[in-house]
């Protein structure tokens, strides 16, 4: 077994690598200007550590806890050197996201034995959320599970064409009302569809933009309750999924979706088209959700399963 468990396989390590390589040459570059020629962890080097962090999306006030967690180290063992303070800058990262109930998973597990296993994607147009869905749907089949997605965003044009395509791709079933129609009930005959064929999981497409944000989030609500409807223990997930190369526009864009329905896991997509992967920690952290999936490239293999020490690690790797 490896270091990150026999799931992580090297070349899952690999693609991690390359995916988050801009973040890393921006970040670990910065990192080492800092510590260059220093012999110790003072207040001019927590202050430039402070700049990188909120330099790499990673937010302000989760920094301020990371530089107060480091601080507090300093103080407690009165002497840090530069060359400790890799380590303990990666260790104090991964302890947070373990707080945000961040697990490393094995496997493209479901959350629930219960059949089936309803999870309700969303997030705004563009973040690549019919593409996560699409690699999901291919994880589960690859198990043997059956898998049918729901075309609940039509509103977008092409959207139930899109998802068509990718059901067809990985060869699953496919559920639809067509273009105009509500997706409230779009989502309920989903739910229904997957009882009455005996699939294993149901991943419900949703609207990512309407008129109004209040619309949309309205929308989302009517939804989640109309599966409910259906299936009283559903959704048994609501996975967010944000674009990593939006920076801070995730953080807000992560604020109106959990105003709007009780997301449980996040999913940050194109973390390879960015220098500011950090925005991964600040979103989990500042809003207690576990990262469950990135992506880090185009391949159907490529949305990965979240491992907190790789990340990390891989961001401090030369």
């Amino acid at each position: 077994m490896s270091l990150f468990g026999k799931f992580f396989n090297r070349e899952r390590k690999d693609d991690l690598d390359k995916g988050l390589e801009k973040t890393r040459k921006s970040f670990f570059r910065k990192f080492q200007e800092v510590v260059v020629g220093k012999d110790k962890v003072d207040d001019e080097v927590l202050d430039e550590l402070e700049a990188i962090l909120i330099s790499s999306d990673v937010g302000l006030d989760t920094t301020v806890k990371i530089i107060d967690r480091i601080n507090d180290r300093v103080k407690k063992d009165n002497y840090i050197g530069t060359t400790e303070l890799n380590e303990i800058l990666r260790d104090e990262i991964v302890q947070l996201l373990a707080e945000n109930n961040t697990k490393d998973l094995e496997d493209y597990s479901l959350v629930t034995e219960t059949k089936p296993c309803v999870i309700m994607v969303v997030g705004v147009n563009g973040v690549g959320k019919t593409t996560t869905i699409g690699k999901l749907a291919h994880q589960y089949s690859k198990q043997g599970k059956k898998v049918v997605l729901g075309a609940g965003d039509t509103f977008r044009a092409a959207a139930v064409d899109q998802l068509k395509i990718w059901a067809d791709r990985v060869g699953c079933d496919f559920f639809s009302k067509g273009m105009n129609t509500d997706p409230a009930a779009v989502a309920y005959e989903t739910v229904q569809y997957a009882v009455n064929n005996n699939c294993d999981v149901a991943i419900i497409d949703t609207a990512g933009r309407l008129h109004t944000k209040v619309g949309l989030m309205r929308e989302l609500t009517k939804i989640r309750k109309s599966i409910t409807k259906k299936l009283d223990t559903a959704p048994h997930e609501v996975l967010l999924v944000l674009d990593s190369t939006t920076g801070q526009n995730a953080v807000e864009q992560a604020k109106h979706f959990t105003n709007a329905t009780e997301v449980t896991a996040l999913a940050l997509t194109k973390l390879d088209g960015t220098a500011k992967g950090g925005v991964a920690i600040g979103i989990s952290d500042s809003f207690q959700i576990p990262i469950k999936y990135i992506g880090v490239g185009e391949g159907i293999e490529q949305l990965q399963i979240f491992n907190k020490r790789a990340f990390v690690d891989s961001l401090f790797e030369k």
